[in-house]
């Protein structure tokens, strides 16, 4: 199905614009879903997918970067309190490597979609594709957007629920690897990460796959056979 994309130089407002306009065409139950985790050079890749009540909006839902991390944390439990039916996924540092970051993202989102209960009538996702060529077709009716998590209340709400629940888990890292600062730079390639990993070396939690982290970890056959 076709992505749907904002009008040129539109600024953009998170509203239920899209999840309004597929319930007067007769999709009541319409799931956002959203990711986390994509670019982190360590830990889990997470997904949400959220069903929101039309009758129970929450007021501040906004993109999860937009907004400051005390205001997501205020927002989660209010969301999962009055959600229709919400859920969070996560995709390990492995799988990540053995599928492909893309394909993880996938997986993780169509995952999340799976767990809710009840099922949704529609899907709008943030720019993810839930049915390439090379995957078969997805079997709930679904919409990419463009910049999604800033239009979408329900995308919005999802990358809510998914960037809390994966600041947390990096957060107990920390405990574990302190000296990546893991609960400052949430795994990303931050100076004070790289230059950590140029001293400790990865752990286990890093994605091997991933630059700069793939250069410490050698090839399975490392010299050529003759």
């Amino acid at each position: 199905m076709p992505t749907l994309r904002p009008p040129e130089a539109s600024r953009f407002i998170c509203t239920r614009r899209f999840e309004a306009r597929l319930q007067r065409l007769g999709w009541l139950r319409v799931a956002g879903c959203d990711e986390v985790g994509r670019g982190s050079l360590l830990g889990p890749l997470y997904a949400a997918a959220v069903i929101l009540d039309p009758a129970r909006p929450i007021r501040g839902v906004d993109d999860s970067k937009k907004l400051r991390p005390e205001e997501r944390l205020d927002l989660a439990p209010v969301i999962r309190e009055k959600a229709i039916a919400w859920r969070v996924v996560s995709v390990p540092a492995a799988e990540v490597d053995a599928l492909n970051v893309y394909q993880a993202s996938r997986q993780a989102m169509i995952r999340a979609l799976f767990a809710l209960a009840p099922s949704p009538d529609f899907v709008l996702t943030d720019a993810m594709p839930l049915s390439p060529r090379e995957a078969g077709p997805f079997p709930i009716p679904h919409r990419s957007i463009i910049h999604g998590d800033e239009r979408s209340v329900s995308i919005a709400a999802a990358s809510i629920l998914a960037k809390v629940e994966r600041d947390a888990y990096l957060t107990q890292l920390d405990r574990l690897y302190p000296q990546y600062r893991l609960a400052r730079n949430k795994g990303y390639g931050t100076p004070e990460h790289l230059d950590a990993l140029r001293k400790h070396g990865p752990c286990a939690e890093h994605r091997r796959t991933f630059e700069p982290v793939k250069s410490y970890f050698l090839p399975l056959f490392p010299f050529e056979t003759v």
